[in-house]
């Protein structure tokens, strides 16, 4: 369960998007005093736009950020439904982010579990073994699922880091899997809008039944508004 004191709920999508750019800068400013760097992966959706919008106006050393995707459809590059494409017109276009520090997912590649091997290397050399990660950013779906840990999907049970899922919901997805998830500092569940609220519940009681209930609480947050929450 998590605990009542890590749970915000804020009055709505507007208000939730700005707390959590706030939480996601001060982590950044604290990761880069400590540590140098800044090791950040976010979810894609509609959802955490407003996100990025209200980050790309804060102060964020972006030149210690490395910036990871949590997930990503298989899609065209530049398709609405590349999480990619949001995260590069609400974020990536207004700041300062070095190109090589913007680790995209390679769901382009011909072969694409290769491709998922190969993002886990990228993890493991920037991140290290087991890579750890100092802030994940999570959303929910009104079935439970996070990232694109799915209900039904094989990937519930993978071992490996990064790892290719089955159709849902019209596309094939890459997908970081719970061993990263479990190995974050710190992970930063984003959660607004409307029918989300019994998924809300399961995930906060860490239902296992859902997928969001699955994932590692012990160092995780919510920011969530109203509606859902």
């Amino acid at each position: 369960m998590i605990p009542q004191e890590r749970i915000t709920v804020l009055a709505d999508a507007a208000a939730v998007a700005a707390h959590a750019a706030q939480v996601i800068a001060a982590a950044a400013w604290d990761a880069v005093h400590h540590r140098g760097e800044f090791l950040l992966a976010v979810s894609g959706g509609s959802t955490p736009l407003p996100m990025f919008d209200a980050l790309a106006e804060l102060e964020i050393p972006w030149a210690r950020v490395h910036l990871f995707q949590v997930d990503e459809r298989v899609a065209p590059a530049g398709d609405a439904a590349r999480n990619l494409t949001g995260l590069e017109e609400h974020l990536i276009s207004k700041i300062g982010l070095p190109a090589d520090q913007l680790h995209v997912m390679p769901v382009d590649a011909v072969d694409r579990v290769d491709a998922a091997a190969l993002y886990a290397d990228t993890l493991h050399r920037v991140a290290g073994t087991p890579p750890v990660l100092d802030l994940i950013h999570l959303g929910l779906g009104a079935d439970g699922h996070t990232a694109s840990l799915v209900p039904g999907d094989a990937a519930l049970e993978a071992t490996d880091d990064v790892v290719v899922t089955a159709p849902y919901q019209g596309h094939r997805r890459m997908t970081l899997t719970y061993p990263v998830l479990a190995h974050a500092r710190r992970l930063l569940w984003v959660v607004s809008g409307p029918n989300k609220d019994e998924a809300l519940d399961r995930m906060v009681w860490g239902d296992p039944s859902v997928p969001a209930g699955r994932v590692a609480q012990d160092r995780a947050e919510v920011v969530t508004d109203r509606v859902a929450g």
